[in-house]
């Protein structure tokens, strides 16, 4: 039989970038046994000894940091020019998860004042091998999230790339490779869905981090319950995250910030901002200073320095955006950035003009999705249910608890933001600490969105998924707590 392969098609001119040939099934479990022998030996190398390969992994991932903002461009459409912030983002979560490596996986000792004559404290050991399934919109900054920690906290990673951004992993593993990671302990393999099923089902597999849709998320979590054992699974799934600008709210502050988390990456991120709720105080001055800020936005071949929104992943991404606003503005929605503004973005293309509509209601796709049903079909590794575009929805309300209510009114819970002037302005901090206890969200802004704090824990609730990456939590994720009871002698 002859290998099955994937081939990445570069999103703006849609020729072939690199292909990949997949392994066998049981090649792939030679692959996850070698993980499993890989790790017994590496759990048993000193913290302090993984930590200083950690540091040295940084330091081989930057000497090839002029390389991958075109490796990005050419894989996933982003334009050149933004390529940098992500490698930036990758070594500022690295340095952070390496430097609280000793404390958050340190033994915690119980006092033995309250029980003469014991010693107790609790470990943290490593799962195993873990199954890290990347996305491709921000390759490296969501898989540092799982991967390095995971291997130095003690764990064999088995690492599976979207087939849109194959070379992401395989740069990521050969930079531990160099610092000196021992062999096996990191494997990167190209898996299509059926193989990935039979990965998560294979005895050796520990615990799975998925980054994707709700649906492969579901099937995800369906396939690892009904495997040998009782796997683990985390589950960073999407968004459709708000923003709320209150009547306080310094637009000239507010409003370049807003236009950025909506149309970063052509708005390709689980937190990107897809419905702003703006008082009506301050709805017309905001919606006037938003679609001047969009007009001056640069679309275009994602390869060239002067371009600083790309095209979207796919073909079939691009359709399906354009069919949302279509569907908004046929039940209503008016939009305010005209088409020959963006020439480019033209249907059979992957150049998504950004988009900005009023007059919107939570009856449209466009500001809420549909709740999905529990069943769904096996791994899916590609597929969003948010808009997942530039495109963004503004909608007029009267009041906090108006708001507030839209705000929570999603299947989604991942981010959201309010924009207030909460420093000069203490009622609005109480504004603002209503909305935080509220709002059904794994993260709540002020001031700012679509941005990731490695010493806060990344996680989303409702349909965003479950689990928790980043900060000391992401450790105990990847290991499980042991006890040990001792009854000293006298």
């Amino acid at each position: 039989m002859a290998p099955v392969t994937q081939t990445t098609i570069i999103p703006h001119s849609q020729e072939p970038y690199v292909t990949r040939t997949y392994p066998s099934e049981g090649e792939l479990d030679v692959i996850i046994q070698n993980a499993a022998v890989a790790q017994k030996a590496w759990s048993a190398v000193p913290l302090s000894e993984r930590i200083a390969i950690g540091r040295r992994f940084m330091d081989e991932f930057k000497k090839m940091g002029p390389e991958i903002p075109m490796e990005l461009s050419l894989q996933m459409g982003r334009p050149v020019s933004q390529g940098a912030g992500e490698v930036r983002g990758f070594l500022e979560r690295s340095q952070y998860m390496l430097d609280i490596a000793s404390p958050s996986l340190a033994d915690f000792t119980l006092e033995s004042t309250d029980k003469p004559g014991f010693r107790r404290y609790i470990k943290r050991v490593p799962l195993g091998v873990v199954l890290v399934i990347a996305p491709w919109n921000f390759p490296y900054l969501v898989s540092v999230n799982s991967v390095l920690p995971a291997i130095i906290a003690g764990n064999a990673v088995l690492f599976k790339p979207s087939p849109q951004t194959p070379l992401t992993a395989e740069r990521f593993a050969l930079a531990l490779t160099r610092a000196g990671l021992p062999e096996h302990v990191i494997q990167v393999v190209h898996m299509s869905p059926e193989l990935t099923n039979h990965a998560i089902n294979n005895k050796s597999i520990d615990f799975v981090s998925f980054t994707g849709s709700v649906l492969g998320g579901r099937s995800v979590a369906r396939i690892a319950a009904d495997a040998t054992g009782f796997k683990g699974v985390a589950l960073e799934l999407g968004g459709k995250d708000p923003a709320y600008v209150r009547p306080d709210a310094d637009l000239e502050y507010t409003v370049p910030e807003l236009v950025d988390g909506a149309f970063f990456n052509s708005g390709q991120s689980c937190c990107a901002v897809e419905r702003i709720y703006v008082h009506e105080s301050v709805y017309e001055p905001f919606v006037d200073k938003f679609v001047a800020a969009t007009k001056a936005y640069r679309l275009g071949d994602p390869t060239l320095p002067g371009t600083n929104l790309g095209p979207v992943v796919s073909l079939a991404s691009a359709e399906r955006i354009r069919k949302q606003v279509t569907d908004a503005v046929n039940a209503g929605a008016k939009c305010l950035i005209p088409d020959d503004l963006f020439p480019q973005a033209k249907t059979g293309t992957t150049y998504v003009a950004p988009q900005v509509l009023i007059d919107v209601n939570h009856t449209m796709d466009l500001m809420k999705v549909r709740k999905f049903p529990l069943s769904s079909p096996g791994f899916v590794s590609s597929g969003q249910e948010e808009t997942f575009g530039p495109v963004v929805g503004i909608q007029k309300v009267s009041s906090d608890e108006e708001a507030l209510h839209l705000m929570d009114d999603s299947p989604y819970g991942l981010t959201a933001s309010i924009w207030t002037n909460a420093n000069d302005n203490p009622g609005s901090e109480a504004v603002f600490l209503k909305f935080v206890d509220n709002l059904h969200t794994g993260t709540v802004f002020l001031n700012r969105c679509d941005y990731l704090d490695p010493a806060l824990s990344w996680c989303g609730v409702k349909d965003s998924g479950r689990g928790v990456s980043l900060s000391k939590f992401g450790y105990d994720q990847l290991t499980r707590a042991k006890s040990v009871h001792m009854k000293i002698k006298t």
